[in-house]
């Protein structure tokens, strides 16, 4: 089981671990050895994590969602196994602990005098400049 916070646990029934070859250095032991760990959690059908924070997680992390609304992890960091492991276990505890506080809501505000002010002394300065720059008028 993949403990969360005190209140959120995730059954070990929920994460199936995929062994597979990892690329890059490593010699005959990247090549004979499937050290890489792809972590699958059922998202949309686990019952270990509330609604709310499900719905937040789906949100913010869709591109990594399956068909099956399956959240993937890979983890090939390393040349051992076990640490590949607690590696994928850790970065799904990040992505859970990262949505766990709700995104505080902006309050639209009004803009200050002062920056009215600005922006007003600002186009002012702009249109003058324009001004300047056309030709004088013609004489009759």
């Amino acid at each position: 089981m993949l403990r969360i916070t005190n209140r959120i646990i995730i059954p070990d029934g929920e994460l199936k671990e995929e062994f597979f070859l990892a690329s890059g250095p490593g010699g005959q032991h990247v090549n004979k050895v499937a050290t890489a760990v792809r972590l699958r959690y059922q998202l949309r059908a686990s019952g270990a994590l509330p609604p709310d924070l499900r719905d937040r997680l789906l949100e913010r992390h869709y591109a990594r969602l399956t068909a099956n609304g399956e959240l993937l992890i890979e983890a090939r960091r390393s040349r051992h196994r076990e640490i590949n492991r607690l590696d994928a276990a850790e970065r799904l505890k990040k992505l859970i602990l990262g949505v766990l506080r709700p995104p505080v809501r902006r309050r639209p505000t009004k803009p200050t005098c002062h920056s009215i002010n600005r922006r007003l002394e600002t186009k002012k300065k702009h249109g003058l400049s324009k001004k300047l720059r056309m030709q004088p008028p013609v004489p009759d």
